[in-house]
Parts: structure tokens; C-alpha cells; sequence
């Protein structure tokens, strides 16, 4: 069985917080989901756990931080194209998210953009051409 990540983020709305993630493409999972949390599943591998601030205090001691003023982690999409992450980053800004709030990634076997959702927390997607990478990866090498 493949490995899996739940990436578990506090949100301040939990109806907000579940609408932008589906807006982003992932589906909530009502096996796991209440009122205090909602699993918004991205693939079979990776899912987001959105939990309300008193839910997610049960699981830390420490302070919950303002992902708006300040940043512990960046979390990365793969997308299938170049198409998908300019669709994914335009469904996030259509749904109350900020688009590019990084700059975007631009090579030759590699694109990627990013959002913010309503709470803060940056994603990024990012689509990245392997034969274009390997190859490029041997020449260097050469």
C-alpha cells in the first residue's frame, strides 16, 4: 500500500475553509468529516485535514500560528500540465484565495505557481516535464 499524508491545517471557517478546497479540485470525505473537521481528499495518497482552531488544540500544546503574518510550512502540488497549474491557481483566486503569492517557477522542463487559501497557508502546483529534465540533467553532466 502506498504511503499516505494528511496534511492537517486549522482553519478559521470550517464551511469556507471545505468550499475553497473543493473549488481546488479536492472532494470532502464525509467518513471523516464533522462540524470541528473536514477531510478534503486531493488523491488516493494526500489529503488535507481542515480543522476548526479548538479541534486542532486537542493535538498540540503549542500556540496555533497565523498563517497570514507567519509561515512554518509550504505545501506542493504536482499538476499533469502546465494548463492544470494555471486552472488550479485561477479556481484558488476565483474562490477567495491569493493567487502568486510567490513568484512562479519557469524553466524548461518545470513550471509551477502557488495560492494562499483564506487562511493563509501557501500551496504550491507545480507541473515538471521528466524527459525534458533527464535530458537536460545529462548534458549537465556530459
Amino acid at each position: 500500500m502506498p504511503r499516505m499524508i494528511f496534511v492537517n491545517l486549522p482553519v478559521t471557517d470550517l464551511k469556507r475553509a471545505t468550499a475553497f478546497y473543493e473549488a481546488v479540485g479536492a472532494t470532502r470525505n464525509p467518513q471523516f468529516s464533522d462540524d470541528t473537521a473536514s477531510c478534503m481528499v486531493f488523491s488516493e495518497t494526500i489529503h488535507a485535514m481542515l480543522t476548526t482552531h479548538d479541534k486542532f488544540r486537542q493535538f498540540t500544546p503549542k500556540p496555533i500560528s497565523d498563517a497570514k503574518t507567519s509561515n512554518q510550512a509550504l505545501f506542493c502540488l504536482s499538476a499533469d500540465s502546465r494548463t492544470e497549474v494555471d486552472d488550479i491557481v485561477s479556481r484558488a483566486a476565483a474562490a477567495g484565495g491569493v493567487a502568486d503569492p510567490s513568484p512562479k517557477d519557469e524553466y524548461s522542463f518545470m513550471y509551477g505557481r502557488s495560492f494562499e487559501d483564506p487562511d493563509g497557508h501557501m500551496w504550491g502546483v507545480n507541473w515538471m516535464d521528466m524527459a525534458a529534465f533527464a535530458a537536460q540533467s545529462e548534458m549537465a553532466n556530459a
